[in-house]
């Protein structure tokens, strides 16, 4: 015995096209392609379950992404644009105990060279860069690898040469 039929979502002509430029796209992730190609396939009229078997989804995923799409349609375009219709919720949980600011100069800091801070070695390790920010103020505790995963982030965007030593491949003389 089939459900009851899910509501059809109605797409404005501007919705419609906003979803077909963001499906495609080359640099939208794979998440929100697919959550636009389940919204594009419901407002053509198909159901749940013709959904998840076209896309090899779950019918939970159907239903989850074509009764968000709902529930925000009825905000302008103007305020949440559809790839931020398309994005995953907020997930609960502790929030950072580092802001944004600690995090810009924890890393400013570990670009300056050790030697300007009074330490005698020529590239940061965790502990001693976890000391210098304690040191300076700038967060009351922070662990050795804590600095390290939060210097570890802004690799891709420092220069070649890294923040911190790399002491996994070290070699004592």
């Amino acid at each position: 015995m089939a459900g009851p039929k899910p509501i059809c979502i109605d797409l404005s002509e501007t919705e419609r096209q906003e979803l077909q430029r963001l499906v495609r796209r080359h640099n939208v992730g794979q998440q929100i392609a697919l959550r636009d190609q389940i919204v594009l396939l419901a407002a053509a009229g198909q159901n749940n379950t013709e959904i998840d078997k076209e896309l090899q989804v779950t019918l939970d995923t159907v239903r989850l992404w074509r009764g968000r799409w709902l529930d925000l349609q009825s905000i302008a375009l103007d305020d949440l644009r559809v790839e931020e219709r398309l994005q995953d919720l907020p997930r609960p949980g502790a929030p950072g105990h580092i802001t944004a600011d600690q995090r810009c100069q924890s890393e400013a800091l570990a670009c300056e060279e050790p030697e300007e801070a009074g330490r005698p070695i020529t590239n940061w390790t965790a502990r001693e860069i976890a000391d210098e920010i304690i040191q300076h103020r700038i967060v009351d505790y922070i662990s050795p690898r804590h600095a390290a995963r939060l210097l570890k982030r802004c690799r891709y965007s420092a220069p070649l040469d890294s923040l911190l030593a790399d002491t996994s491949t070290r070699r004592e003389p």
